[in-house]
């Protein structure tokens, strides 16, 4: 229905067709639709004006090009299959993401990922170096203890809790099966850089290491500071009646 009315309207003004496209681009808020309508507008006027032999090229030609150009770019002021009106990304308004609700790593997860990589070092201990053998057993052994101590007592710091899921879950596995994608026969191979995939993987697992004891210092040491504060509050809390339990036994 809303069609037939402008196409009704589009032949109740045909002398003005050569404004149609000019109107099509400011309806719609196309900026290249626009300028071209202005510019079928523009050579119309220029006819009109000169009234020589120019007016009837000018002017006939404008309306053609704005009535056959108005029907190509009918997607911008037609609806349904005819038309298929589309707006103009330029004028779309950026819509709210949906709010992603950003979970904590739970305890399955992390312990899941720290048992994989312990049990894939396990099964393929021939193929690694023992240094490193032991380094991932550390490591592994030294996450466990900050998921437990972090399950036990949440910390609720989200930064803290992204480094915990990252070199969990991404990195230790990361290293550990990009070092087992190497040819065993290739293992001691100096690449580019002047380092063997064996003392890449020390490396980096020394990286791991240093970031998995951080992570268990900040988790315990916070352990430790709430113990302390706890302990301040009983002391000021129950200190001064201490004397009044004191029955004077020897």
């Amino acid at each position: 229905m809303k069609n037939a009315f402008k196409i009704a309207l589009v032949v109740i003004f045909f002398p003005f067709l050569a404004f149609l496209m000019l109107g099509v681009g400011i309806g719609s808020k196309n900026r290249m639709a626009t300028l071209e309508g202005a510019a079928y507008a523009l050579m119309f006027i220029l006819g009109i004006a000169s009234w020589s032999w120019l007016t009837p090229v000018l002017g006939l030609g404008a309306m053609v090009l704005s009535g056959s150009r108005a029907f190509w770019r009918r997607d911008l002021w037609l609806d349904g299959p005819t038309g298929r009106r589309r707006t103009n990304p330029q004028n779309l308004e950026p819509r709210s993401a949906p709010a992603q609700v950003t979970r904590p790593p739970t305890e399955s997860t992390l312990s899941s990922a720290v048992a994989w990589a312990s049990n894939h070092a396990k099964a393929n201990r021939h193929r690694l170096p023992a240094d490193s053998y032991g380094s991932i057993l550390t490591c592994c052994s030294t996450l466990h203890s900050v998921i437990e101590a972090e399950n036990a007592h949440p910390s609720r710091d989200a930064q803290f809790e992204y480094e915990l899921e990252a070199l969990t879950e991404r990195y230790l596995p990361m290293v550990l099966k990009g070092y087992l994608a190497i040819p065993a026969d290739m293992v001691d191979t100096r690449q580019p850089n002047g380092r063997t995939p064996n003392e890449e993987l020390a490396e980096q697992l020394n990286l791991l290491q240093s970031q998995a004891d951080a992570l268990h210092a900040t988790r315990h040491g916070a352990s430790s500071a709430r113990l302390t504060s706890s302990g301040n509050f009983l002391r000021e809390r129950f200190g001064h009646h201490q004397k009044q339990f004191d029955f004077g036994v020897e």
